[in-house]
């Protein structure tokens, strides 16, 4: 029998985070510095959740102190951790290393400055209804189900909560702030799932600014 939905989050939900945190970056971390995806999801979780990053701490060193036996991998009850390039013999002590990193940055207040994501995962856990907008109305299928961005957007305006709606133009306010310049709002974008370019004549920033105009 699997886990259910309450079992898994109680034992496994924040450790969960913290593996997809590292979905297609390397688990390079070392004593003496963290991997770029730990930074990430540190950043990150001190900024939104700062109490999760205790939990993820006791998540891991459950998981690394007390790994899943037989019966429980045989009745599917259990966390499979996904492969982040090491051997099965070098999960463990790599999960308790990612757990002392987690327990001196609570203990010792480390608390990331605000920057520039910098990862797949970091971009869609700071915008995830930007995320949201852009992969699921910006596809490459796009062109097939609207006339023009136009019609995405306003698509989008009418089937949406207009709570998220909000969400969303914040969040395309807080991406604007960030300062990039127009080569990176593009590799933004497209980190957030947008798969078209602007409409002619505008660029990456100038057409965020317009679809905030316009869904706000």
């Amino acid at each position: 029998m699997s886990l259910k939905p309450l079992q898994h989050d109680a034992r496994y939900g924040e450790l969960d985070q913290v593996m997809r945190a590292y979905l297609g970056q390397p688990a390079d971390d070392a004593p003496e510095a963290r991997s770029t995806a730990l930074d990430a999801y540190v950043r990150h979780t001190w900024h939104s959740r700062p109490w999760a990053l205790a939990v993820a701490e006791q998540q891991l060193r459950e998981y690394a102190q007390h790994p899943p036996g037989r019966l429980r991998q045989r009745l599917g009850e259990f966390y499979p951790v996904p492969d982040v390039g090491l051997g099965d013999a070098e999960i463990q002590g790599w999960l308790a290393l990612v757990a002392d990193h987690l327990r001196r940055s609570i203990e010792e207040g480390e608390a990331p400055a605000p920057a520039v994501p910098l990862t797949h995962w970091e971009w869609h856990a700071r915008f995830p209804e930007l995320g949201q907008l852009l992969g699921g109305w910006f596809s490459q299928d796009m062109p097939d189900e609207f006339d023009d961005h136009d019609a995405a957007v306003e698509d989008y305006r009418a089937t949406t909560n207009p709570s998220l709606i909000a969400k969303a133009v914040g969040e395309l306010h807080e991406l604007l702030a960030l300062g990039l310049d127009e080569a990176e709002r593009a590799l933004a974008v497209a980190e957030l799932g947008m798969e078209v370019d602007p409409p002619a004549p505008y660029s990456p920033g100038a057409w965020l600014a317009l679809v905030a105009q316009r869904l706000g």
